[in-house]
């Protein structure tokens, strides 16, 4: 009866054992969420407040004839050493927290330019003007502030070491390898569309972006993750498959950046920002669920939302970059588009000829049937000399007089 009696005991203080341990399991799961997320924060406002002050270090020094003056100043090496060190911030974020959480906390980055841009304003605004002027950013701030919340709160709480034989798991698991299988088609269509066709459009292009940024992202977290082990203690450079991932880190993001020039050079940067957020994120999403089996084990309302605060970050984002001015390119001579009359390929074959109202207009004259009442030549006689035999008689010419008559 002792020995049953202890044995029922110890059954009965198993389940609280393992509950206690899963609650510890837990509660660290959620501490490397927070230090994750923390750190992809701090590393997207760092590196904003470093392109602001690189954009302002060119700005100041736009007209110095040295082409790389900007070498030799000071605050576009602090722009450099700011921007390294968010970008080291977030490629450690990582190895901490899921690549579904920190994915979409690249808002914050559009966040910090938003606020930064405005408190950077050199013109004066009255307070009603300024806030309609800007009434879009702040609604979109905080749509962000409030999705990003929801993303941290209700992120998924998969953790696992992130050592070789996991990371070789993971990468020959049948339902990434049909994953990859699908994205290589559709990479391989978008881009004969785009090279063979001329399918310019910017859903093409930051689609190409968002398929390689996707590969981007899960190999970046794995070279992350193995390096931070091997700094614990536990060296997971010796599996071949780091070098395989850091291979395909390298490569798809030097062709992802490629591809962002050539967007650039064709669309405005507010449309690329707010587009290539979107698409980039939810690939990206996508990408981690499959190879890292992010919301494995997560509960409906959980997921729900976490995809809540994705939708209402995507609309912050759009709105915020909806509201930037977008940049006029300076042009120091008239462009033959620019003037009246002349066909460009906005007008789709028609000539636009406007109403021109002023008293002046440059380049073409507002009413050429009187030109002969303005401007009337006056033919002066010239008297001939005679310099000898061998000098010819000279010919005639007219002095134009231009005399505007009352």
């Amino acid at each position: 009866m002792d020995g049953a009696h202890s044995a029922t005991l110890q059954l009965q203080q198993l389940p609280p054992t393992s509950s206690a341990s899963s609650t510890s399991e837990g509660s660290f799961s959620y501490k490397e969420n927070l230090i994750g997320a923390l750190l992809a924060i701090f590393g997207h406002l760092v590196v904003s407040i470093a392109l602001n002050l690189q954009k302002y270090c060119h700005i100041r020094l736009a007209g110095s004839k040295d082409p790389r003056a900007y070498f030799k100043t000071k605050t576009w090496w602090l722009g450099l050493f700011l921007m390294l060190l968010g970008e080291l911030g977030v490629f450690a974020s990582y190895a901490f927290a899921p690549l579904s959480l920190i994915v979409p906390l690249s808002a914050v980055s559009v966040i910090a330019s938003s606020i930064i841009g405005i408190i950077f304003i050199k013109e004066k605004w009255k307070p009603k003007e300024f806030l309609r002027r800007y009434v879009l950013s702040f609604v979109g701030c905080g749509l962000a502030v409030v999705g990003t919340y929801l993303l941290v709160t209700f992120a998924p709480n998969s953790h696992e070491k992130m050592t070789g034989e996991n990371v070789t798991r993971h990468l020959v698991s049948w339902p990434f390898l049909l994953y990859v299988l699908v994205e290589i088609i559709l990479f391989c269509l978008l881009l004969y569309f785009y090279k063979e066709k001329n399918a310019n459009s910017i859903i093409v292009i930051l689609l190409l972006v968002a398929l390689l940024g996707s590969m981007t992202v899960v190999t970046v977290k794995a070279v992350a993750g193995m390096l931070v082990l091997s700094i614990q203690g536990n060296l997971q450079l010796d599996y071949p498959i780091f070098y395989v991932m850091f291979v395909c880190m390298v490569a798809t993001a030097v062709y992802q950046a490629a591809f962002l020039s050539q967007a650039s050079q064709m669309y405005d940067s507010s449309l690329i920002a707010s587009v290539g957020y979107i698409l980039s994120t939810t690939v990206a999403i996508t990408a981690g669920a499959i190879f890292y089996l992010d919301f494995i084990g997560e509960d409906v309302l959980h997921i729900c939302m976490f995809a809540l605060g994705c939708l209402i970050a995507f609309l912050g984002v759009f709105l915020i970059t909806r509201n930037r001015k977008k940049a006029i390119p300076f042009e120091p001579y008239i462009s033959m588009d620019a003037m009246p009359g002349m066909q460009n390929m906005h007008d789709k074959g028609m000539t636009v000829q406007p109403d021109l109202k002023a008293s002046f207009s440059y380049g073409a004259l507002e009413n050429n049937d009187n030109i002969s009442e303005i401007y009337t030549p006056a033919t002066l006689p010239v008297m001939q000399e005679e310099h000898g035999p061998r000098s010819t008689s000279g010919v005639p010419y007219r002095v134009l007089e231009h005399t505007k008559k009352e």
